[in-house]
């Protein structure tokens, strides 16, 4: 298999972290991980799409190990990590790739989709929401509160999703066999997230995640107006993002591969070799990226 690189660039004035392999004139995939995940939640599907294409894998800033300066004041918005993602593909000089898009990953990747549509070959959403049906009702009620009344009492609710039973049972969580993913997934993602003023920039993305609510409406316009294929690869047990949010897709997308894993949110662990697999197939059925 392809050896991946580890890089930084700099852009939008952060030193952004990213993994690569695979052949740099292969059609390119760019994968965007989400809440509390980083690239190295990639670290066993990038080689695996290697072999046939250009696999990049960034650390979104407020994760992995992306450095944002403290004089860039930056304000962790999804409006922002758009526009850091844009920096970045401008960085590498990327034209038209695919996008593997996972939780967070999803408003970063299709908000970018609406300012460059023609850049999107295809999208492989990974419980990436884009449905109001989407949001799971046991997970969203406290985050919803907040979003309603923005206080701080509603505010510090939430500190118990920041903290490490909550990051294991992102990753856990009705997997069929939660012991064989290794622990030092969710402990990273942890230990980054317990650096000095991370949790409140986790905060800030909770009660700004409202706003992609707001653009679902524009995000189905997209996919109806551009035809971009969608492959939606789901851990059908998600109580984050329920299996209803993938169904929605059909609404809306023209050409829709809908593919089950049994497994929970953080569905990719343990799976890489399927997802992979689809991934290839899919690419092949829809001629992704054939001129």
């Amino acid at each position: 298999m392809a050896a991946t690189k580890i890089a930084t660039v700099a852009a939008d004035g952060i030193e952004i972290f990213y993994r690569s392999a695979g052949p740099v004139d292969a059609p390119t995939i760019v994968l965007l991980h989400g809440f509390p995940s980083s690239s190295h939640m990639f670290r066993n599907l990038i080689p695996l799409l290697a072999t046939d294409y250009r696999v990049i894998a960034l650390d979104l800033p407020g994760y992995g190990f992306t450095k944002v300066p403290a004089e860039r004041n930056y304000s962790y918005t999804f409006a922002n990590l758009a526009q850091t993602f844009t920096a970045f593909v401008d960085a590498l000089a990327l034209k038209r790739f695919a996008i593997y898009i996972f939780d967070y990953g999803a408003p970063t990747g299709l908000r970018f989709a609406l300012d460059r549509p023609d850049a999107v070959a295809a999208i492989i959403t990974q419980n990436g929401n884009a449905y109001d049906v989407g949001l799971g009702p046991t997970f969203w009620p406290p985050i919803q509160k907040y979003w309603a009344t923005g206080t701080q009492e509603d505010r510090d609710a939430l500190r118990f999703a920041v903290e490490l039973p909550i990051t294991q049972w992102q990753y856990q969580n009705q997997s069929p066999h939660p012991n064989e993913i290794p622990p030092e997934a969710y402990y990273l993602d942890q230990a980054l997230m317990d650096r000095p003023g991370n949790k409140e920039v986790q905060l800030d993305l909770f009660y700004d995640y409202r706003t992609n609510l707001d653009l679902y409406p524009r995000f189905h316009e997209y996919f109806r107006s551009s035809g971009v294929p969608v492959l939606a690869a789901w851990g059908k047990n998600d109580a984050i993002f329920i299996a209803p949010g993938a169904e929605a897709f059909a609404a809306d997308v023209q050409k829709l591969e809908t593919k089950w894993i049994d497994a929970g949110h953080f569905a990719l662990e343990t799976n890489e070799a399927q997802v992979a697999k689809w991934i290839v197939e899919f690419f092949d059925k829809y001629a992704v990226f054939k001129a």
